[in-house]
């Protein structure tokens, strides 16, 4: 052995030594007798900090002072010459692990205080925290905020009710029995089994206690489920449905309008295993629910599912990940379908759960189609802004029952598109679409930043353009006046209606805001403007209006019993065609496609970059990608576009980075190295990272 050889192994031993010394904590703290060393988690949302940090335990706090409990720690600061640690701040946290040993040779720094002896953070809720932030170039505290929610000291000291055994039968099929495979999927989860599946909701009424049965049939297997909604209506639908299916105290409502103290008592009940069943809307992604057998995800494609918070993720992924990690069945359903579950049925990971063709015939409403140039032969209808078609659907429904009128809200901002044929003007270089900065400005890509000066349209040669929409306010004082007789209800933004009467009404809703009619639902629905839905800045614009359409014509009675929607847009369009057709899946399939074809996600991965031009250029400079990755600008964006939230007037920029399949995981860690780089040597300016983003426009 070399002299070299000898000395290395005989610096490790010193090293390896050192280590596993018993720590020494600050002057006057008397350490724990056992594990006397806390890893603790520093609720701070930094980058450069997201690791661990070894504190001293005090023998006072060493019984409640175990993994999973919150705690309060100083951070910062320096050891003083008296072995006490000055000057930091005090912070909250959690306790990971208690160790025997530390990593640091210095004196420990104690414990402040134990918040609380109550375990909130589980090894498995840790670790999907972790996989969370890793997949999304995020902090491993950033994710703790969105898991696990603020306590609540009155919530904890009440004793969770007593668990109820599991149901001694699973649930008859019902309306299962309409899909094919659907009882077979109910007896999957009854029997222990982790099926995967993509389902295709039918319209009406019946889908909140399809997923009740689902709940019950994993709860008959002695496993847990968890339900994710994307708003507390649909939340109040589904806990309705279970209670009818499974009777009172087996399941969670896990809603952030519920209240802090009441959601954190909801929540503890599940960790506490009182109840093996929650549902509720983003956040409840990652309720602790125990031996969890079941994650079901309702309309996946609804723009609530992604989090505006750090690090951005998507309930979607979330639940896909824990599905994967903890072994459960995965159900992805809505009346429509996003490329996402299109890609997971085309890759053979999920199965489709959908009706025959006969079956959608008896269940949907009868969809016509009429486009704008279609003039009103009746002044009335001229009034109404309503071609013809459209406004004698609704005079003939009135007379059976209240008609609901879906039109764009106030504001919303479309993507330009030819004045002549509507069809979308996009940039010839990367296939992304224009926008006009100015009146007399050129067009220019917002994803790529290439200008188009000469731009007409390829489709008919014209050269005009068109942005513009008509909202909820003006549509109700026009459909007023055409039947001054008719009650005229609003949902939108200013006030969201849950459900209104079996009367005959008008009823006007901005997309996602449409209220269940009671009874056999609404005698006719019209969808307006569709081509502003069709023409948004948004990659999505056509999978969104199809989600948007469905939901609301799902609303609508069967056309066996007169149900009828009109929709205003082109008849060749294919998210008309969808609609007409009924076909989510083979939209979707279509769409998938096309972004097969472009490279568009999710076939590719993406990350958007956003912040000041400089911060923006300093981050890609830094920036190590895996081979093949391309990036796309930076572009100007306007004031908190690509979601960056800086100061008013403050200029901003977006770049685009895009990885092949495979390679998701390689691009989020260089993201998060070069962040962690540009703040090291540039300072703390703002730039958003969002991997996957939802919103690429």
């Amino acid at each position: 052995m070399s002299s070299a050889d000898g000395a290395g192994e005989q610096l490790a031993f010193i090293r390896e030594t050192v280590r596993r010394a018993k720590p020494r904590a600050a002057r006057g703290v008397v350490p724990a007798e056992r594990q006397p060393v806390a890893r603790v988690l520093v609720d701070k949302g930094v980058l450069s900090l997201d690791q661990y940090f070894d504190y001293a335990v005090p023998e006072a706090m060493s019984a409640d002072a175990q993994p999973g409990v919150r705690v309060r720690v100083r951070f910062g600061g320096r050891v003083g010459a008296h072995g006490r640690r000055e000057g930091g701040s005090l912070h909250d946290g959690f306790i990971v692990e208690r160790r025997d040993d530390s990593d640091y040779a210095g004196p420990l720094a104690p414990l402040a205080r134990v918040l609380s002896p109550e375990v909130v953070l589980t090894p498995r809720l840790l670790r999907l925290c972790r996989a969370v932030a890793d997949r999304y170039a995020g902090t491993l505290a950033d994710v703790l905020q969105l898991a696990v929610p603020p306590r609540h000291a009155g919530a904890e000291g009440e004793p969770s009710p007593r668990p109820l055994p599991p149901p001694a039968d699973a649930p008859a099929a019902g309306s299962w029995e309409r899909y094919a495979h659907g009882p077979e999927f109910l007896a999957s989860l009854a029997g222990g089994h982790a099926p995967r599946a993509v389902w295709t909701a039918l319209p009406g009424p019946e889908w909140p206690f399809e997923i009740a049965r689902a709940v019950a049939a994993a709860l008959a297997s002695g496993r847990g489920a968890l339900a994710v909604l994307p708003d507390g209506r649909a939340v109040a639908r589904v806990d309705a449905a279970l209670r009818a299916v499974l009777g009172e105290g087996r399941h969670a409502v896990l809603a952030a309008d519920a209240g802090p103290q009441e959601r954190y008592r909801s929540w503890l009940s599940v960790s506490r295993g009182s109840v093996h069943a929650a549902i509720g809307t983003r956040a409840a992604v990652f309720a602790p629910v125990r031996d969890l057998g079941l994650v079901v995800v309702w309309s996946d494609g609804d723009s609530s599912h992604s989090d505006p918070n750090a690090p951005y993720p998507h309930v979607r992924e979330v639940a896909l990940l824990r599905a994967a990690e903890e072994g459960a069945a995965m159900l992805l359903g809505g009346v429509s379908m996003t490329v996402e579950a299109a890609q997971l049925l085309r890759s053979g990971w999920a199965r489709p759960l959908a009706a025959t063709r006969e079956t959608v015939r008896r269940t949907a409403p009868r969809v016509r189609t009429v486009t704008e140039y279609d003039q009103a032969r009746d002044a009335a209808a001229q009034a109404a802004r309503l071609p013809s078609v459209a406004w004698e659907t609704a005079r003939e429904a009135l007379a059976r029952g209240p008609v609901l009128i879906q039109v764009p809200r106030r504001g919303y901002a479309p993507r330009l598109a030819c004045a002549q044929c509507r069809t979308p003007v996009r940039c010839r270089a990367c296939g992304g679409p224009l926008e006009s900065p100015a009146a007399d400005a050129a067009l220019v890509c917002s994803w790529c930043g290439t200008e188009e000066r000469d731009w007409h349209c390829l489709e008919c040669g014209s050269f005009r353009l068109r942005a513009q929409v008509v909202g909820v306010r003006r549509t109700a004082e026009e459909l007023g006046k055409a039947f001054p007789r008719v009650p005229v209800r609003t949902s939108g933004r200013d006030a969201v209606l849950a459900s209104v009467p079996a009367a005959p009404a008008l009823v006007i809703s901005t997309p996602g805001a449409e209220p269940v009619a009671e009874g056999p639902g609404y005698a006719a629905a019209l969808l307006l403007d569709g081509w502003a839905l069709l023409n948004r800045p948004d990659l999505r614009a056509g999978e969104e209006t199809v989600r948007r359409w469905l939901t609301a014509a799902a609303l609508v009675r069967p056309a066996g019993e007169g149900g009828t929607v009109v929709v205003v847009a082109e008849a060749a369009a294919r998210a008309v065609q969808a609609l007409v057709r009924w076909d989510p899946a083979g939209h979707a399939g279509l769409e998938l496609d096309e972004r097969e074809e472009l490279r568009f996600p999710p076939v590719s991965r993406m990350a958007a970059v956003t912040g000041p031009p400089q911060a923006v250029a300093d981050l890609l400079g830094l920036l190590r990608l895996p081979e093949g990755a391309d990036v796309l600008g930076p572009v100007p964006v306007y004031q908190g576009g690509g979601g960056y939230g800086g100061a008013k007037g403050e200029p901003a920029e977006r770049a685009l980075v895009r990885v092949a399949p495979g390679q998701g995981a390689a691009l989020a860690s260089a993201l998060k190295a070069a962040q962690i780089a540009r703040l090291a040597l540039r300072g703390a300016e703002t730039v958003r990272i969002r991997v996957d983003p939802t919103d690429i426009g």
